[in-house]
């Protein structure tokens, strides 16, 4: 667990901003974060951490403002046979379920 990062959900709460945290919750054969590993965004898009060292982060931040605004949580998958996941680079081989969720 990333204290730091647990540190700047509380600031960022703190100051009001909106927040949405990635975890990612599975992983299939060669994937480049480890189950647990976190994301943290706010609502103007600024982030902290990281799910896929790069590959998905683009389309996860995406999806997190989607999730501040609907207040819904959504899961992700990404993999080699998703075309979603070529177009935003997941070309390891693994597979990759994110659990986007707001926090309020």
């Amino acid at each position: 667990m990333d204290h730091s990062l647990l540190e700047t959900a509380r600031d960022w709460l703190g100051q009001g901003r909106k927040l949405a945290l990635a975890t990612v919750v599975e992983t299939w054969g060669s994937a480049p974060q480890p189950v647990g590993s976190l994301l943290l965004v706010d609502g103007e898009g600024n982030f902290m951490g990281s799910v896929s060292g790069g590959c998905v982060e683009g389309a996860v931040i995406t999806a997190a403002m989607d999730v501040m605004e609907a207040g819904r949580p959504q899961v992700l998958d990404f993999g080699v046979a998703d075309e979603t996941a070529w177009k935003v680079g997941l070309a390891c081989g693994g597979k990759i379920r994110i659990y986007v969720e707001p926090l309020l």
